[in-house]
């Protein structure tokens, strides 16, 4: 049975997101640090038929990773692109976060990431008795983008994509 995720604004250019795992710690962080964990719940919606197609993830302090996504039906391609900014594994991770393809513009391969359009982005790990509380807090740049991104969906997106989540975890316990 899919989890709520906790959606609050916490400030005028804020977004939080919490979100309880039936799993270690460590399991979830392995799950947003590791690309060939990443490319297989980061893909929002199911009737979105979204791949990953790019995850590049160079996990060190002014590390770059970078996402790029396909709709496989209909060829659109989008991407995020960050700078790691702070590592605490397997507690805390701050990135920085850009958007990119939602303009129509061409991707890039490494992106330039503008500080003044970039979020940040704060992931916090909490284990308590084997179950991990995940907290996301994203500030954006201005309000306008806060409330751009809230209006794409992503945050519906971000709880499917937790959901997908809990299915590795079922897989890790039986293996």
């Amino acid at each position: 049975m899919p989890k709520p995720v906790d959606v609050t604004l916490p400030s005028d250019r804020e977004i939080r997101v919490v979100r309880e795992f039936d799993a270690p710690r460590q399991l979830v962080w392995d799950c947003h640090v590791k690309p060939e964990l990443v490319q297989r719940w980061a893909l929002g919606p199911p009737s979105s038929d979204m791949s990953m197609k790019v995850c590049r993830i160079d996990l060190r302090v002014g590390g770059r990773y970078r996402y790029v996504w396909r709709n496989d039906k209909s060829g659109f391609e989008f991407g995020s692109a960050g700078e790691h900014l702070e590592i605490e594994a397997p507690r805390r991770l701050v990135t920085t976060e850009i958007m990119d393809g939602l303009d129509g513009k061409p991707l890039l391969d490494e992106p330039s990431i503008d500080p003044a359009q970039a979020a940040i982005n704060t992931l916090i790990l909490d284990e308590r008795d084997g179950r991990t509380i995940l907290t996301m807090t994203m500030v954006f740049p201005s309000t306008e983008i806060r409330d751009g991104a809230l209006k794409s969906g992503m945050t519906d997106g971000m709880g499917d994509s937790y959901d997908r989540i809990d299915e590795i975890v079922v897989e890790q316990a039986t293996a």
